[in-house]
């Protein structure tokens, strides 16, 4: 080897190693400052990622070339492709003024009803896809999946931490060390409990993933246990209705795969996905499934009064008014807001039917809906409080189509991962599905990934749940 090659070797491996602990300080830092919502911090976070995506194609340089298949496999594609469709969308098609909610588009006859926020979506998006490529690129050692784990469970447990001291220290009305954090509003750092709930079901769903898949084997799953402990108790004072639900929907999932390897001992087969065949009969089978149904109503019921405990009357008040969100309303008795989930989704689906092929822009939610939202007007939804309709009236059957091809390819690398002789490896990815899903349960009620913290810890999950290594990669 010559001293020019053995040069570039070690240039590329120095830039590798900064552009993957570069992105994994992105992460943690875009959760400090209210999770990043304000425009110029996501501003920010995106040319962080751009820096490091320069930084990424240097050392590809030096390393011989980019190869495109590696860096941008078939996972990433879809979020790619919605990108470029979410740019044509800006595009004026047509020379007649188009208007939207009272909203007049800049661009004259666009698809989107706001073409600069839907140019600003895909901005975004392409910086998550690349922040992701570069995670799957360089997660290429179990050390590594292993920081890239430990930094998502941290930045839930220091956000649940600091969430559980604003709580109990935060006496005046003034801002909280952060000045937008007044007693009351919102929990932690970010100014939306809902938003919370989702950083810290990402978080708990890895640590309690890894936990319970190692559980008894290796001493690592108290620690993810105890850094679990925090997000759980978070969640629950956070005092989000769709975060509890979504709590009991991870504990059954995690416990779901997780359950056969305590009760029948065959955990590392049933990880990996191999036969069931040398069963020693019905009987067995019979009793191993009673022993889990009723160990996981046991669960329900246990969380469910650790949930009393811990929350209180407060949340219990709270869990109370579900009903009111999709309930009739008396429309001669109230006032005409239509704040409620039932009648914003109502308004959602309307807009889809009006573009069913390509939405109204993503992004462009908020100008479209008010000529669809049957109300009063003194209060216009900014969102539509369930991803999977936004989705549909933003993006249309294009956009959406392109979510489940992503989701289709996720699932694929996950499941081969999960057939992973390393222990670890599978656990991290069991871990990674139980957030993921948590993130699908409450995408049902909210919006948290609209929220860059939160994009951010998903796009870590993901590369998580389909990062290939190699146990004899260097660091």
């Amino acid at each position: 080897m010559s001293s020019t090659t053995g040069k570039r070797e070690s240039a590329s491996r120095i830039l590798g190693r900064a552009v993957f602990y570069g992105s994994l300080a992105l992460v943690a830092l875009s959760a400090v400052p209210y999770g990043s919502i304000e425009p110029w911090w996501a501003n920010l976070f995106a040319s962080g990622v751009f820096t490091l995506g320069a930084l990424w194609a240097l050392e590809s340089l030096l390393a011989g070339g980019l190869r495109l298949r590696r860096a941008f496999p078939p996972l990433l594609l879809p979020p790619l492709a919605l990108a470029v469709f979410s740019l044509f969308q800006t595009v004026p098609l047509a020379r007649d003024a188009s208007q939207a909610g009272g909203v007049v588009s800049a661009l004259r006859g666009a698809v989107s009803a706001d073409p600069f926020e839907t140019y600003n979506f895909a901005l975004r998006l392409l910086a998550l896809t690349l922040l992701c490529a570069m995670l799957l690129r360089f997660t290429t050692s179990r050390r590594r999946l292993t920081a890239v784990v430990l930094t998502v469970v941290c930045v839930g447990a220091l956000s649940a931490l600091f969430g559980i001291i604003r709580q109990g220290a935060q006496a005046a009305e003034m801002g909280f060390v952060l000045p937008s954090l007044p007693r009351g509003i919102g929990y932690g750092q970010i100014i939306s409990r809902n938003q919370f709930a989702f950083m810290m079901e990402m978080a708990l769903g890895l640590s309690l993933g890894v936990a319970a898949s190692r559980a008894g084997r290796h001493a690592s799953s108290l620690l993810y246990l105890a850094l679990a402990l925090p997000c759980g108790a978070a969640l629950i004072l956070a005092n989000s209705r769709g975060g509890i639900l979504t709590l009991l929907c991870q504990l059954l999932f995690v416990f779901a795969l997780a359950a056969p390897a305590w009760v029948s001992g065959r955990g590392a087969r049933r990880l990996r996905g191999e036969s069931d065949a040398d069963a020693r009969g019905l009987k067995r089978r019979a009793v191993s499934l009673v022993v889990r149904a009723v160990s996981a109503a046991a669960l329900v019921a246990l969380v469910s009064v650790a949930v009393v405990w811990v929350g209180g009357e407060r949340v219990v008040s709270n869990l109370s008014t579900v009903g009111e969100e999709l309930a009739a309303q008396d429309e001669e008795a109230a006032t005409r807001w239509n704040t409620r989930r039932v009648d914003i989704w109502r308004a959602t689906w309307e807009m889809f039917k009006d573009h069913p092929v390509a939405g109204v822009g993503m992004g462009g939610y908020w100008a479209a809906v008010p000529q669809y939202h049957d109300a009063s007007g003194e209060y216009t939804p900014q969102q539509a409080h369930n991803d999977y309709l936004e989705l549909l009236a933003s993006g249309g059957v294009v956009g959406s189509a392109l979510f489940l091809l992503f989701c289709f390819f996720l699932l694929r690398r996950a499941r081969a991962t999960l057939r992973s002789t390393d222990a670890f490896r599978r656990a991290a990815t069991l871990g990674a599905l139980a957030g993921l899903f948590g993130v699908a349960v409450h995408s049902l009620f909210d919006f948290g990934l609209h929220m860059t913290a939160n994009a951010a810890l998903f796009v870590s999950l993901v590369a998580v749940a389909s990062a290939q290594i190699r146990d004899d990669e260097e660091d």
